[in-house]
């Protein structure tokens, strides 16, 4: 699919995976609406950005908030993308030295990944069905009409999960799991459905680790030895952007690591 004259929303914008995808879309022609939490970094990101990007403040697990951040895409053209990159990781032992890990703790990791996430997938898709479909396809290739795609983020901690990560794994397992049914859901609706699954990256929670820590991180990636790049996983988006055969399908993006116990 061709950005040029459409719009797409791209959550956890401000930073890290978010925003290196805003970058990689903003540069192919489409209109972006970051979305993020309140503060400085979404003003920040949008001023980069420049063009015609913008920048809503949004709890992604919010309808009525983020009804509104696919609205404000969809005054600027036709929303065609929606990525999710929002989400957090939270680490406890089912029970730990202080007893069994706080409920509450995991009902908010499943709440903002995995809620979160099919919110916005369902309010874009609505506003993608209401569209024009689009003639798309890759050089040589026979084109295909399509409405939009919906990229996710899900983690390599739902197929790898490590000790404290029950809740995260949960959260980001829900993610992989849902992405086949919605492919079917929507395929009516020439919407494709795909999931990455990022491993080690380059992020701004990874840089309030100690360089040690991340250096050892590094090392366990088979190859290439070392963190991914949120332009990596940008440029992922963009092909599956391009190509309309990739849909219903969880990618790893992971230079082959499978994470140990801990």
């Amino acid at each position: 699919m061709e950005l040029t004259g459409t719009s797409a929303i791209v959550t956890g914008g401000a930073s890290g995976l978010g925003r290196a995808t805003a970058r990689a879309l903003v540069d192919g022609g489409a209109s972006v609406v970051l979305v993020d939490l309140p503060g400085p970094r979404g003003e920040e990101a949008v001023a980069e950005l420049g063009g015609t990007a913008r920048f809503v403040a949004a709890d992604v697990a919010d309808e009525a908030q983020v009804r509104a951040a696919v609205a404000a895409a969809s005054a600027l053209a036709p929303l065609r993308v929606a990525v999710n990159c929002a989400g957090i990781a939270t680490g406890n032992r089912t029970v730990g030295r202080e007893g069994p890990a706080p409920l509450d703790v995991f009902e908010r990791t499943i709440r903002v990944n995995l809620i979160g996430t099919f919110n916005v997938t369902r309010l874009a898709a609505a506003a993608m069905a209401e569209t024009e479909p689009v003639s798309a396809g890759v050089a040589g290739g026979p084109a295909t009409a399509e409405r939009g795609v919906i990229v996710n983020t899900a983690s390599v901690a739902a197929f790898d999960g490590q000790i404290g990560q029950a809740a995260y794994s949960a959260s980001k397992g829900g993610v992989a799991a849902m992405t086949l049914p919605l492919a079917r859901d929507l395929s009516k609706l020439l919407i494709r459905v795909v999931t990455i699954a990022p491993g080690i990256f380059e992020t701004p929670m990874m840089a309030g680790m100690p360089q040690e820590v991340q250096d050892s991180l590094a090392a366990q990636v088979p190859h290439p030895s070392r963190l991914g790049s949120p332009a990596e996983y940008a440029d992922l988006v963009r092909a599956i952007v391009r190509n309309p055969m990739l849909n219903g399908e969880t990618i790893r993006l992971d230079g082959a690591i499978r994470m140990q116990p801990k």
